[in-house]
Parts: structure tokens; sequence; C-alpha cells
């Protein structure tokens, strides 16, 4: 009897044990971090959670593809650094089926989109590479809104494109695509 009574505390002591570690596991997992390295050498520790936003590099997490730090060729610093503020705020963001909040993201992100046309348009390619979809669209939404409802000379001026075209190159361009 006495022996059945220590085994039983020594099961209970064990599967609390395990059961202590296992929380342990979980909070370390929520707080792990990944180091990122931008193109121009500078390096980001982040939340696990906040990295695997992008796709691309929860793939190569997934395929052992990363090592202690992960490089992103493509990415520099000042941009990697606001995609971080993107991912971060869609990670910290509840996760309820409430106006206000969706509201309030959307209002962020109308401010986060607020910068000058060449950070804008390496948000888009940083987004891109980095398989970030919701930031994608975010991103090529705030330039096809730049362009909505423009005339083609506006669009021009908008982008500092030049008109490469002849007046009778442009004229032919005119009536092929006449609506």
């Amino acid at each position: 009897f006495a022996s059945e009574q220590i085994l039983s505390s020594r099961v209970r002591v064990g599967f609390q044990f395990r059961e202590g570690e296992r929380e342990r596991e979980r909070a370390m997992a929520s707080t792990k971090k990944i180091t990122l390295r931008s193109s121009d050498g500078e390096t980001f520790e982040v939340e696990e959670a906040v990295a695997l936003e992008s796709q691309t590099i929860k793939h190569m997490v997934e395929d052992d593809c990363a090592d202690s730090v992960i490089p992103l060729p493509n990415v520099t610093s000042k941009i990697l650094a606001k995609v971080i503020e993107y991912c971060k705020k869609h990670v910290d963001s509840p996760k309820i089926d409430d106006r206000y909040v969706d509201e309030e993201l959307k209002n962020w992100e109308a401010e986060f989109v607020k910068v000058d046309q060449a950070t804008l348009f390496d948000l888009i390619l940083a987004a891109n590479y980095l398989n970030i979809k919701s930031l994608l669209d975010l991103t090529c939404q705030t330039v096809a809104d730049m362009i909505k409802g423009k005339t083609p000379e506006e669009i021009r001026k908008t982008f500092n494109i030049k008109n490469d075209f002849t007046p009778e190159e442009e004229e032919e361009v005119r009536r092929e695509n006449q609506w």
C-alpha cells in the first residue's frame, strides 16, 4: 500500500512537471525570436509570430533553411523596419469580429501607406519578395488609387514617367483602345 502511494505521488509529480514543462515550452514558442538581416547588413530580432507573417520566411523556417540569421538580400533596413512594423501591428491586432477594431486597423493602414513614392514602391517589392499578401494588396491598392480617374498625362506626371511615344504612335494607341 505504501509503495503504491509513493508510486502514485511520483507519477503525479512527474505529470505535473511535464505539464509545467509544456507550459514553459508554449511560452517560449510565443516569445521565440528570429533574427533577420537586411541587404545593408542591419539585423532585426523579431518575435517568431511576427516574422512568420511572411510566407517566404515561414517556408525557410519550416524547411530548416534558416540558420541563426535569415538574410533578406532584397530588402533594405529602412523598408524591413516598415515591414516589421506592419506585421507586428497585424499580429498584435485582436482577431475578433469587431467593426471598431477592424476600422481602427484600416485607419492605421491608411496612415501606414502615407509615404513617399519610392518607399511605397519598395514596400510593394518587399511584400512581393517576402510573400506577405495583405501588405502587397494594401500597397498595390494604394498605387491603384493614385491612378484611378486620371488621364495618361496626369499619371505620367504623378509617377514622373517620360512619354516616349511620337504623336503618331500615341494616336494609334488611342484608336486601338477606343471604348
